[in-house]
């Protein structure tokens, strides 16, 4: 079946489905077989509240638990994530067009791709009236990567997908007890290691959490990669870490132990919780 027969298809099935909740998987899977990827997962980014999960096509390396911890917190570091809803950049990328320099040997990488066992992926990302949907493709192949022939078919798509996911999705409200989970969210990353550290060494590590290099975290902040190593260095000392992994996991955990103040370090919470969990 050739591309313009496959996608006028697609589109015919989606749009008998508008409101309904068959619309999601017709989409993503036509979209799928259209550009021969391996993967397909639609993700909505609301406003107000995590991101919610529309529709995944599940490989054999995911389960649902990689994708409720996803929601809880660690979507923040997410390249696909942050172009949407920080940046506020829409249309089609691939993981190398968004992921800062460095991003494949930081840790949100190597635990989130290993275990979806993606090798690449390119995202259709779309404004929506209350925030923004990734229709995210993945290559799970050892060598597979997204060609230029995918990525231009899939931007001639574009304007037709982001018709019908519009027409889909901005009929929807949030949620109202997830009205400021997201803002909450947001807040803890900026706040996460105050506690403890100084406001340099927070710096540095939230940008390391964020997958950026040495040399990238030296020029953003304005300073040499030897000064970032110290900082680094200092700020793994006092957190009693002594690797990247050890950071992120640190990190996620202390997002699924806050409570209280928003505004407060998540760690303050971990810290407790874990003296309350030792035996007396």
């Amino acid at each position: 079946m050739d591309a313009l027969t496959t996608f006028s298809r697609v589109v015919s099935e989606a749009t008998s489905l508008l409101g309904e909740s068959g619309f999601a998987p017709a989409l993503g899977n036509g979209i799928r077989e259209l550009i021969e990827a391996d993967d397909v997962s639609l993700i909505r980014y609301p406003d107000a509240g995590p991101p919610v999960i529309e529709y995944t096509l599940p490989p054999k390396r995911r389960g649902k638990t990689t994708l409720d911890r996803y929601v809880k917190g660690p979507f923040l570091l997410d390249p696909f994530y942050r172009a949407a809803q920080v940046d506020e950049h829409f249309g089609v990328f691939r993981l190398r067009d968004l992921a800062p320099s460095g991003f494949k040997e930081s840790e949100y990488f190597r635990t989130w791709y290993h275990e979806c066992g993606f090798q690449d992926e390119c995202g259709l990302l779309i404004e929506l009236d209350s925030g923004a949907l990734n229709l995210a493709l993945g290559m799970t192949g050892s060598s597979r990567r997204f060609s230029k022939r995918q990525v231009d078919r899939l931007e001639a798509v574009c304007p037709a997908v982001e018709s019908l996911v519009r027409r889909h999705w901005n009929p929807l409200t949030p949620v109202a007890e997830s009205a400021d989970l997201r803002t909450r969210l947001q807040e803890a990353l900026g706040a996460f290691g105050s506690s403890v550290l100084t406001r340099r060494e927070q710096q540095v590590i939230e940008l390391v959490l964020l997958g950026n290099s040495t040399r990238l975290v030296a020029d953003k902040l304005g300073i040499s990669a030897e000064t970032v190593k110290l900082h680094r260095k200092h700020a793994y000392a006092k957190l009693d870490i002594s690797s990247q992994a050890e950071l992120f996991y640190l990190f996620v955990d202390a997002l699924a132990s806050q409570t209280g103040d928003s505004g407060a370090d998540p760690l303050t919470s971990y810290h407790h919780r874990s003296k309350g969990d030792k035996p007396a």
